[in-house]
């Protein structure tokens, strides 16, 4: 998740500048979406058309926008007090170590999740586990040739760490040429992204931009696809746009997630193209506007509520430390398809009560990581490397 860049008190060791609560509240609400679309995921058996919460994968695009426009906010002008190096230290200290936490979850749960969907596993050696583990905390990603699950993912362990991987790519892009970009010229990069994007979603096979997990050149296109426009559009938003005065910004900017995310698969299996629009109208149009909306929320909004503050610090940990859990609960679902296909309202609620189960899980790891760990590494890391 790219959901990284939490600019709250509690987070934000370095930053003075206004803080933009709603937008940490925000990514909070799309991490929580994320893991129920993951949840959901299981039941599908790969049919995207059955998929509840359907298009909660665009959370990922809606990251990406929130990270440009962040990015762009707290850095843009600060160059002139603030070397390259101070920069991609401020980058590290904030994302890496729960990057390192992620790998270490999927480490412990790793020989919990095997089964038949899952054929790789019970193949793994523990050497090789504990080598993707330590390559994992690198970010560095693994090509197929090394894949210990059998789903072809860049970071085996932890696959919601793909996203990071670019994320870490569009902070790179950023430091050393966008920083210097006028931004005329931003803009008609972000219209080029913008049309690769509508040619992908609209005319490509998928009519959808899942993927870009995956260390081979179709998956890789499709990961370059997905964060140049995101990313860079809320950068340049972060320069060109004003924030207004908006009052229950995160009210309407959550029901707005809720609702892009929830729309079911558009066009059935004839008509790709019809999803693929909306995909494409979401992540170049809504998605700016809604972290518009949420940069725009009024004094009241300030100094935000309590769940607002606890989304905001859940946001990042949530997202990185659930997929183990889910890996886990596919396993198990996988292993009790009698639930799944016997029709029964006992069995029905048996299946609702373990994706209850694996909801709250996954919250409250996050939270004790956030607590427990994220904070205080991060300030060890901030003394020791940012000093004063």
């Amino acid at each position: 998740m790219t959901n990284a860049n939490n600019l709250t008190g509690s987070a934000g060791f370095s930053d003075s500048k206004k803080h933009y609560p709603v937008l940490d509240g925000l990514r909070g609400v799309a991490a929580v979406l994320v893991v129920m679309f993951h949840v959901m995921e299981t039941f599908t058996g790969g049919d995207n058309q059955k998929q509840i919460i359907n298009h909660g994968y665009l959370a990922v695009d809606f990251f990406f926008v929130l990270s440009g426009f962040v990015i762009g906010y707290a850095y843009d002008d600060r160059w002139g007090k603030m070397t390259l190096g101070g920069f991609f230290k401020r980058r590290l200290i904030r994302l890496h170590p729960m990057i390192i936490a992620g790998m270490i979850v999927g480490a412990i749960l790793f020989y919990f999740q095997e089964s038949p969907w899952m054929p790789a596993i019970a193949q793994t050696s523990i050497a090789r586990m504990l080598l993707i583990m330590l390559i994992g905390f690198t970010l560095v990603p693994v090509p197929v040739s090394m894949d210990i699950r059998g789903w072809t993912e860049m970071h085996p362990l932890d696959g919601p760490a793909w996203s990071l991987f670019f994320e870490y790519i569009g902070n790179i892009l950023y430091a050393f040429i966008f920083r210097f970009v006028p931004n005329w010229i931003l803009g008609i990069f972000v219209a080029l992204c913008g049309a690769a994007l509508v040619h992908f979603a609209v005319f490509g096979p998928q009519g959808d931009v899942i993927g870009g997990w995956s260390l081979d050149p179709v998956q890789l296109k499709l990961g370059f696809i997905r964060l140049l426009y995101p990313f860079f559009a809320g950068l340049l938003l972060s320069r060109v746009v004003k924030p207004g005065r908006l009052s229950n910004a995160f009210l309407w900017c959550s029901l707005l997630l809720v609702i892009i995310f929830s729309v079911p698969r558009i066009g059935g299996v004839d008509h790709k193209w019809m999803n693929g629009l909306y995909v494409a109208f979401s992540i170049i149009v809504l998605f700016p506007l809604i972290v518009y909306m949420g940069a725009s929320a009024d004094e009241k909004e300030a100094q935000p509520s309590r769940i607002i503050k606890f989304l905001g610090d859940l946001s990042y940990p949530l997202y990185i430390t659930h997929y183990p859990i889910i890996y886990f609960f596919t396993a198990w679902v996988s292993h009790h398809q009698e639930l799944v296909t016997s029709g029964s309202t006992a069995d029905l609620l048996k299946l609702v009560a373990a994706g209850i189960g694996v909801l709250v899980s996954s919250i409250t790891l996050a939270w004790l990581c956030f607590r427990f760990y994220d904070v205080p590494v991060r300030k060890w890391l901030t003394k020791k490397w940012m000093g004063k």
